[in-house]
């Protein structure tokens, strides 16, 4: 009797083992590639503003942006796509992503203030970015992931903001909507899990 359980059980685990996981389609891949690459954009700009002005703001989101990088890394995994992302700071495979990294460094050049509206207008792009991926999969996991990315992008655009403000500085909003920016400033910091 026991040597049937074992074999049933057995056979039960060889086959949830070959369950597959349901395909992307060709859109949630370029998704997903492109904002892991998107996050990496995030996180070696904050370390280049970093290196140049040693003021926390950055070196904290950055350390953040790494953990979306690494979400985003195991999404990819999960469904075998390969990773697009170099490990050279500053590189990226996608050459939007590399223009768009060359001109933000540059303006961070220009001053402490400058370089916290590039941070601002990084979250604001992320979450315009994300919220066109949400609309375009309806696969639980990843949406999650979307979901949480976001929070910590709001969380985020909330600090670049209220470090401009220190400096008597505004942000003006470029990618989502006024109103969704307000909103956004109008309530206090999510919790996102590790994900902030």
């Amino acid at each position: 009797m026991k040597t049937i359980t074992i074999i049933f059980s057995l056979g039960i685990m060889t086959s949830l083992s070959c369950q597959k996981k349901e395909e992307l389609t060709v859109e949630e891949v370029e998704d997903l590639t492109f904002l892991r690459e998107e996050e990496k954009l995030a996180r070696d700009v904050y370390l280049y503003a970093f290196d140049k002005y040693g003021e926390d703001i950055f070196t904290n989101i950055a350390a953040t942006e790494e953990k979306h990088m690494n979400k985003v890394l195991t999404i990819l995994n999960d469904y075998d796509i390969s990773d697009p992302a170099s490990n050279v700071r500053g590189e990226f495979t996608n050459q939007v992503l590399q223009n768009l990294y060359n001109d933000l460094t540059f303006l961070v050049d220009s001053s402490l203030v400058q370089a916290l509206k590039v941070g601002a207008t990084i979250e604001d792009l992320d979450i315009n970015d994300i919220n066109l991926n949400i609309s375009r999969t309806d696969k639980d996991e990843i949406l999650d992931m979307y979901e949480k990315l976001n929070c910590g992008s709001r969380n985020h655009m909330r600090a670049f903001t209220n470090a401009l403000t220190e400096n008597n500085e505004t942000y003006t909003v470029q990618y989502i909507s006024e109103s969704d920016y307000d909103a956004i400033l109008a309530s206090s910091n999510e919790s996102c899990g590790w994900y902030n």
